[in-house]
């Protein structure tokens, strides 16, 4: 359990920074426009899917005296941590060669993340075919991406709450933390992963994928729900430091903390969810922690701004109704971790179910599926996020230490920020929950069309 936990602690990490602090690099320290960030993130997404079929198929077959998994692990953990550090440093040149340079680093970091992510994944399904231990393997490697992620946050929040100059600082030390973690796990699991259930050797074509795919109706709500919280998830992430910086008004030292309680109630959200689908069922989880999520995004959407004379300076000396207003921040941000962790425990810990359902069980197959669609999804929806930025007037700004001094975003802009951290990540939410009304109660069956 501990060792599967800290597999996931690398790419939990950098998933984290990624999805709270790129998009606030690439626009206020690269100085790309709102539409090019968007589109780098996009094409991060797109590419990191692309691979996941690839990455699946050659892991399903590879042949090791640790199994077909933890080779993979091992061989992408130091580029990994290599790649994770570039992404954060600032080249010479124009925006053309900026984004040039992104597009080639973030192609090398997917990668590296995928040969990592993936392989891992797929252990969840063959450690064990016991139902409650596979819900404890998912909520021990979340609890360890959780623990990573917040731990990246609290070195951003250290590092970055001296001025926007120290990402690369930043990302040196997360590139270690990466690496050695990856291959604290495999050395952890290998024990285990030479006794694990192994896949089957046959290949598959394209088309023949698919058709399994569409037969598993099991999957396709399972590959729903995760594309749909998880769409809302990263959006929420992406626009975060922005919302707290831009239109809640917050103080760009003190706004890098702020997501740490999010993480912490994420975390404890974790366990508790655990426990309630153990003890009552998954489904029953989701609809609780997805109820407090929509109701907390619909609260942070209409959350008041603090007033133009708080700073950095008379934060802490704040009484009255500014802070109350940072009370009732806080505590929104705490109840939207505890309902989101649905989003890391209730998907993966369903996934066995359908890949059960299939007599051949090509775990690789549904788990590189499964996240295709997903980050495909994530794609489009922060490239969505660019170009409704940008249409809404949103000024990116270049090497800016106090966002709110250097530019004043336009109303429309800050309304839209505002629907990306309420709206539309409540009718996403939403809408996972309505996919899952008839999950089977029983065992999941496949359709009756052949292969």
């Amino acid at each position: 359990m501990f060792s599967y936990g800290l597999g996931d602690a690398g790419t939990g990490l950098a998933a984290t920074q990624l999805g709270f602090y790129l998009f606030p690099f690439f626009t206020s320290k690269a100085g790309l426009p709102a539409v090019i960030a968007g589109s780098l993130l996009m094409v991060i997404k797109v590419w990191d899917a692309i691979n996941d079929p690839v990455i699946g198929w050659l892991s399903d077959h590879t042949k090791s005296r640790w199994g077909p998994r933890l080779p993979w692990m091992i061989g992408a953990a130091v580029p990994l941590g290599i790649s994770l550090a570039s992404i954060w440093f600032v080249p010479l040149g124009d925006i053309p060669q900026k984004t040039i340079y992104y597009i080639f680093v973030a192609i090398l970091l997917m990668t590296a993340y995928t040969c990592v992510n993936l392989p891992f994944a797929a252990l969840s399904t063959e450690l064990t075919e016991e139902t409650a231990i596979r819900t404890r393997l998912n909520a021990a490697r979340f609890t360890g991406s959780i623990i990573a992620g917040l731990s990246g946050l609290i070195i951003a929040a250290q590092i970055l709450s001296k001025g926007n100059n120290e990402y690369f600082s930043m990302g040196r030390i997360s590139g270690i933390i990466a690496a050695l973690t990856t291959l604290i796990s495999c050395w952890g699991l290998a024990p285990f992963a030479k006794k694990a259930r192994k896949p089957t050797s046959n290949s598959e074509p394209f088309l023949l994928q698919i058709k399994r795919i569409l037969r598993n109706k099991c999957f396709l709500q399972v590959i729903g729900l995760y594309l749909l919280l998880w769409c809302g998830l990263q959006l929420m992430q992406t626009v975060s430091l922005i919302y707290l910086e831009q239109v809640m008004m917050i103080p760009i030292n003190i706004s890098k903390w702020i997501p740490i309680p999010f993480q912490l109630s994420a975390l404890l959200g974790l366990q508790a969810w655990s426990f309630f689908s153990n003890k009552f069922s998954r489904v029953s989880a989701l609809f609780f922690g997805g109820g407090l999520w929509i109701l907390a995004c619909i609260v942070a959407m209409l959350l008041p701004p603090l007033s133009a004379t708080v700073n950095s300076e008379n934060f802490f000396a704040l009484g009255g109704v500014e802070l109350l207003k940072i009370v009732i921040l806080i505590a929104t941000i705490c109840v939207v971790g505890f309902g989101a962790s649905t989003a890391y425990l209730i998907p993966w810990s369903l996934l066995p179910d359908a890949i059960d359902a299939d007599p051949e069980k090509p775990a690789g197959i549904y788990t590189a599926w499964m996240v295709l669609i997903q980050k495909v999804g994530i794609g489009f929806s922060v490239q969505l996020l660019g170009i409704l930025l940008s249409f809404s007037g949103y000024q990116s700004v270049l090497n800016c230490k106090e966002l709110v001094t250097c530019v004043e975003q336009p109303y429309t802009a800050q309304i839209t920020i505002r629907l990306c951290m309420g709206l539309i990540p409540a009718v996403l939410v939403g809408a996972g929950m309505h996919i899952m009304r008839r999950w089977p109660e029983s065992k999941c069956e496949l359709t009756t069309t052949t292969l």
